[in-house]
């Protein structure tokens, strides 16, 4: 029997049960700290212990996952010129840094520099590696290994049968993070710079999702003070995405990122509303920013009276002409309505103060101060320029024919107005009902009359469904900082869809971005991926088809059903394997489908709710199935999930996100014929 000195998993095995013991001791270490002699105030303490909190958070050890999932064996010291003894330096590659009660390294966090070759090395590029390690794990136990000697010409370049095990491991739960399979065109997606903004176009099964949380990890690893204090931020279509994609990144020992949609963005009002898709269209395009900018502005009217202001037996006259410069000078400047607003008293009071020194005064600044708020200053200030209300302003808009074709004209034709107008009149901004789209209208005039915050990063996901006015609303969220784009121009359903990613910068405010694309395909299988391609011609002309790379081309077959029964026989088929399954339907054929699978005893769940080892079925609406992954699908009546949708492209669009989401298998059933495309 050999011992653990000779047998190399062995020695793996003891070197994961000492990394486990250091972790349990740092994580005791934070535990056991002490503040009350170290803060000054109740504040610093509170911060303090928060900080604490996060930090014994993110030491936490989840049992079954992996601790490290690589090694690297360094040629020469990194980082350093050759030296004794550096040859042959080891490096274990993991989630996240684990030392000794030395302070030596027992595992490296996989988004340090000296992590990186594992991702990138190659037998072309071998970057000072020797050795490289993968790791197999079944739970949290590791079982496995395999080498690849990048320097040994002899031996060949061969797919890692370990890194498609876990590409093609079942998936039961949210989201998992990719942080053992990062691939090395999208490892340059991850580490690229803070600066910059970044888009990528994935088609299904790409990685893109994974590529951007895992650029937000990495931006925290790298920028962790700065993004300390502006914050970051990952946007989602839905609820449902966000409940899928949630546990990813605390995995990766990251806490403090927010998540949120669009409409948490810009709930201003409450949205209990819906428009018609060519009203939508209308208020989602971008030429509505400068008819609400015309709008705002209507209220700044040029002053035709003097302003007369009384100190004691004196009286100071500011006439008309120069209150007139006063104003133009701040319009000129182009800052926000309500900065402007707020600095028109002090302008004035400027000139009455010039006016004390010319006489001999020495007037300072508690007199400007007192003047700011003279009630003649305050009066005129009110009259030239009011404060505006954004709902307000919006709803005037919305129900006031006239209004909106004055500050419309040579903007919106009269078809145009006439389709946003609003049929009946509404008594107040609470009594109305707000859509989404007016919701980020009154979120524009917001950011018009006082400066929106800026966040340090934003990833937006599925980010081809945004309309202009969204995109504008998302991008004043990090006017001073960059973002992370991600989506699929074949994947966009709304009928304001993005058309090129160059448009949806623009309207972000980054035109500088750098466009990267995605054309491997990890998730889908080739059957599957190829059937779905027969799509695009018909839906993104001139986008590149996404190649499946996985060497399992898995199960695909359509299948001619008389009824539900058969439909829920599939489900319970495809049960029988190991993993989640979801049968996707158009969103009419929901409840149907529902009572089915209730008569059959087959338990269901919902989009987003995690699966159990009881529960493994989810049943999804079509309409929310973009961005969610399950092992095995049953598309129900393709046609239906075309006719569901307000025109045929939108729907051929919708089609191909469900035949998209299998990652082992899928089964399309249908009673009516499919639609002529996929022929």
């Amino acid at each position: 029997m050999s011992t653990p000195a000779e047998d190399p998993l062995a020695r793996e095995r003891s070197h994961l049960s000492s990394s486990r013991a250091a972790l349990r001791a740092m994580r005791e270490d934070a535990e056991s700290l002490d503040i009350k002699d170290v803060t000054a105030n109740w504040v610093n303490a509170a911060v303090l212990a928060r900080q604490i909190d996060e930090r014994i958070k993110s030491l936490a050890d989840l049992s079954h996952t992996p601790l490290f999932f690589g090694r690297l064996s360094y040629l020469h010291a990194p980082g350093a010129d050759m030296a004794e003894g550096a040859a042959g330096e080891r490096f274990y590659i993991g989630r996240r840094h684990v030392h000794d009660g030395d302070g030596d390294p027992m595992v490296i966090d996989w988004r340090a520099p000296v992590s990186q070759p594992f991702y990138r090395a190659s037998k072309k590029d071998p970057m000072d590696i020797s050795l490289r390690r993968r790791f197999g794990y079944t739970g949290g136990d590791l079982t496995a290994y395999e080498d690849e000697h990048l320097l040994d010409p002899a031996e060949a370049a061969v797919t890692s049968k370990l890194l498609q095990q876990e590409i093609e491991r079942p998936r039961v739960g949210p989201m998992r993070d990719i942080v053992a399979t990062i691939q090395p065109e999208q490892d340059e997606i991850v580490r690229s710079g803070l600066g910059g903004t970044v888009c990528v176009q994935g088609g299904p099964g790409t990685g893109k999702t994974a590529v951007g949380l895992h650029r937000v990890a990495y931006l925290l690893y790298a920028h962790r003070e700065r993004l300390a204090r502006t914050g970051t931020l990952v946007i989602g279509p839905n609820r449902s995405f966000l409940q899928y994609i949630e546990q990813v990144l605390p995995a990766l020992g990251e806490l403090t990122v927010s998540q949120g949609t669009v409409d948490d963005l810009v709930a201003h009002v409450e949205v209990s509303g819906t428009d018609e898709a060519a009203a939508a269209v209308v208020k989602g395009d971008a030429r509505m920013a400068q008819v609400l900018r015309n709008a705002l502005y209507s209220h700044v009217t040029m002053p035709t009276e003097p302003v007369m202001v009384v100190r004691g037996s004196r009286r100071w006259r500011v006439p008309a002409y120069e209150l007139e410069a006063i104003v133009r000078e701040l319009l000129d400047r182009s800052i926000r309505y309500g900065a402007a607003r707020e600095a028109l008293p002090q302008r004035i009071a400027h000139a009455v103060l010039v006016q004390m020194e010319r006489s001999g005064e020495a007037p300072d600044d508690r007199v400007q101060d007192a003047v700011a708020r003279d009630r003649a200053v305050k009066a005129a200030v009110k009259a030239v320029w009011p404060p505006v209300e954004p709902a307000r302003l919006v709803l005037r808009l919305l129900t006031d024919a006239d209004f909106l074709a004055a500050h419309a004209e040579g903007i919106l034709d009269e078809d145009e107005r006439k389709t946003i107008l609003w049929a009946k009149p509404v008594r107040s901004v609470k009594a109305a009902q707000w859509s989404a789209a007016d919701a980020v209208l009154i979120d524009e005039v917001t950011d018009l009359v006082q400066r929106t915050h800026s966040l340090g990063h934003v990833v937006i996901d599925e980010a081809q469904d945004l309309s202009p006015m969204q995109y504008r609303a998302v991008g004043r969220r990090c006017t001073t900082g960059s973002a992370t784009v991600l989506g699929d121009l074949a994947q966009g359903t709304t009928p304001w869809a993005t058309r090129s990613w160059d448009e949806a910068l623009a309207h972000l405010g980054k035109p500088d971005g750098v466009i990267e694309e995605l054309t491997a395909g990890f998730r889908v299988p080739t059957d599957v991926i190829t059937y779905a391609s027969r799509l695009l011609p018909h839906i993104a002309p001139g986008l590149t088809p996404v190649a499946s790379v996985r060497e399992n081309p898995g199960f695909f077959d359509l299948r001619t059903v008389d009824g539900p029964d058969e439909v829920v026989a599939a489900c319970a088929e495809l049960l029988r394997n190991e993993g989640s399954t979801g049968l996707i339907a158009a969103d009419a054929r929901i409840p149907g489908l529902a009572r089915a699978l209730t008569a059959a005893g087959i338990g269901h769940l919902d989009p987003g709710r995690e699966t159990t080892a009881d529960t493994r079925l989810t049943l999804v609406p079509a309409s929310l199935a973009k961005g969610l992954e399950y092992d095995y699908v049953v598309l129900d009546e393709p046609r239906a999930v075309v006719d569901g949708e307000p025109d045929e492209r939108t729907g051929l669009r919708r089609l191909y996100v469900a035949l998209t989401r299998a990652v082992s298998g899928l089964i399309v059933t249908h009673t009516a014929a499919l639609p002529h495309q996929l022929a």
